[in-house]
């Protein structure tokens, strides 16, 4: 678990790309859901981050 922390504070790729995973799984699991309003409202920016951010850290060092 350290080595994902020490790898965002120092920008290598997978611990950042991992986290951009998670942000676009998690703004299309908001899409899908119907029980909550606020989730389905952020759902799209919630993907969208994910997938700036993605495209932005496949950049990196590894």
């Amino acid at each position: 678990m350290s080595n994902f922390f020490t790898g965002l504070l120092r920008l290598r790729r997978g611990p950042w790309e991992m986290l951009a995973t998670i942000l676009i799984g998690l703004g299309v699991f908001m899409l899908m859901q119907p029980f909550v309003l606020w989730a389905y409202t952020y759902s799209f920016i919630t993907t969208l981050v994910g997938t700036v951010m993605f495209i932005i850290v496949s950049h990196f060092k590894d």
